[in-house]
């Protein structure tokens, strides 16, 4: 089977904020502190953070993500929702039908959003070239494999194919830390 080697990115929980939540959340014209730039170009994280309050606890200071998206989408990894007593569905990002919502404080306000709250599925960012070159198309599925201690396969990674994307794989932290994976290990994408 052919694979090829990419970089591992270790996604923790986070959010990407509406222009209405984030004003909301910090008031009225306040814009986003980018702190560094993340892998996919254009994208950073920032300085702001809020609380997630769900049913059954609360997640402090969970870091919010630039830049502003249409709508309000909060990525958990599966014992962040258990926690918080609330469901992830497993989407790709963007994908919000029939997830749920939580409120998030800031520190100018509150917001309860009716959904929004997702376990983002493993995947793979590329870019036009970079599929075309590893002869992948948007949304096909691959596997991969870690290597090292605690090292093994996941399946069902969705190739994400946009001409602004950077050739990535991102897991979430329950993944790495079950593989003892980190940022910036290697991994082993295979084509079936």
């Amino acid at each position: 089977m052919p694979s090829f080697s990419v970089n591992v990115g270790v996604s923790n929980k986070h959010l990407h904020l509406s222009p209405a939540d984030l004003a909301a959340l910090f008031g009225e014209g306040h814009r986003l502190t980018k702190t560094k730039d993340l892998s996919q170009p254009g994208q950073f994280a920032c300085a702001e953070t809020v609380t997630l309050i769900g049913p059954k606890d609360v997640l402090l200071n969970v870091r919010v993500l630039g830049p502003e998206r249409r709508e309000t989408q909060v990525e958990l990894a599966q014992t962040d929702a258990v926690r918080l007593g609330v469901k992830a569905v497993l989407r790709d990002s963007g994908n919000l039908d029939g997830t749920e919502g939580l409120t998030l404080e800031g520190p100018h306000g509150r917001v309860v959003i009716p959904r929004g709250v997702i376990c983002a599925q493993r995947h793979l960012h590329m870019s036009l070239s970079e599929a075309a070159e590893y002869g992948l198309r948007d949304q096909q599925i691959v596997q991969c494999r870690l290597d090292g201690p605690r090292g093994g396969m996941l399946h069902n990674i969705l190739v994400r194919v946009r001409s602004d994307f950077a050739l990535d794989l991102h897991i979430d932290t329950d993944e790495a830390n079950g593989l003892g994976a980190k940022n910036g290990d290697r991994a082993a994408i295979i084509i079936e």
